[in-house]
């Protein structure tokens, strides 16, 4: 069972956009040394939208060869074409990830049972575990929970990430899922409160930038410890808040910049995060280290 902090790691690219090998490794190895429980490779947060499908395999492969075994590698691998996620599936398995994160096909805005149906096929083509990741503010498309439930019988399908932020949701399906099936967050703010009635973790943005912090509110949250789990969010809501002050990865990229982590480095059409909100960001990294 993956459960826990689970980073959705930032792509690190140089100034002209280039992908930066050496930079990743020093993530990674970061990640572990913090106490993060899994990284997700090449997610939304990763910049899949731009990078080629050679580089996004080329990176999902670092991540498992720099991990090497010590804590698990989910790679994602959705895309709007039922065959290009199978082959995308396919390779990550090739590559030795350890699960696949599988968004809902976003712009042409498939029925519910298009989804269904596109789930099921990639699960019947490919045998590993993989997780559904329901955002439709990003996608345009919402996976309903009934659908989710459809799912849930997979045996190759073991969760969902519920980026909705809608609790009411996401306590529905830990109620009515089989009890093997995991819940995570994908929305920071509301992630351990989603926790607490369950789930299983969070698919995290911020832990980019404060891994220790996120990865110990996630144990406390997932062991039932309310009051100390709360207490780490309420010291983490600032930067949960600057994380989307901008277009998920803008500001996640700048702060990891701003700890010296990684270069200022984004592809088009991301820009860097504007002038404007760098004092908010370093305000909230701040509140995060004390």
């Amino acid at each position: 069972m993956i459960q826990g902090s689970m980073v959705a790691l930032v792509t690190p690219m140089t100034a002209s956009g280039e992908l930066d090998w050496q930079s990743l490794a020093t993530l990674v190895e970061w990640h572990i040394a913090q106490g993060t429980h899994a990284l997700v490779a090449v997610g939304t947060t990763g910049e899949s939208a731009t990078l080629d499908v050679d580089e996004h395999l080329a990176v999902i492969t670092a991540v498992v060869k720099q991990v090497a075994g010590r804590i698990p590698v989910i790679a994602g691998t959705g895309a709007n074409s039922t065959r290009e996620a199978i082959e995308l599936t396919q390779r990550a398995k090739g590559a030795g990830a350890d699960a696949c994160l599988l968004v809902t096909p976003y712009y042409n805005k498939p029925t519910q049972e298009g989804l269904y149906l596109h789930h099921m096929a990639i699960a019947d083509a490919v045998d590993i575990p993989q997780i559904l990741y329901n955002v439709p503010g990003r996608t345009g498309v919402d996976m309903k929970p009934e659908t989710v439930l459809r799912l849930a019988g997979h045996n190759n399908i073991v969760g969902v990430k519920e980026a909705t932020g809608d609790l009411e949701r996401a306590r529905l399906l830990i109620a009515k899922a089989p009890k093997d099936f995991l819940i995570y967050s994908g929305d920071d703010e509301t992630a351990v409160e989603l926790m607490l009635a369950g789930g299983k973790g969070d698919i995290s943005v911020t832990a980019n930038a404060a891994p220790k912090l996120v990865a110990k509110m996630c144990e406390l949250a997932i062991a039932g410890d309310a009051d100390a789990a709360r207490a780490i969010n309420q010291k983490l809501m600032p930067l949960h808040v600057a994380m989307f002050v901008e277009s998920n990865p803008i500001p996640v990229k700048w702060a990891v910049s701003a700890l010296g982590l990684t270069a200022h480095g984004i592809r088009l059409p991301l820009t860097p995060l504007s002038e404007q909100f760098h004092d908010q960001m370093q305000a909230a990294l701040k509140a995060a280290a004390q």
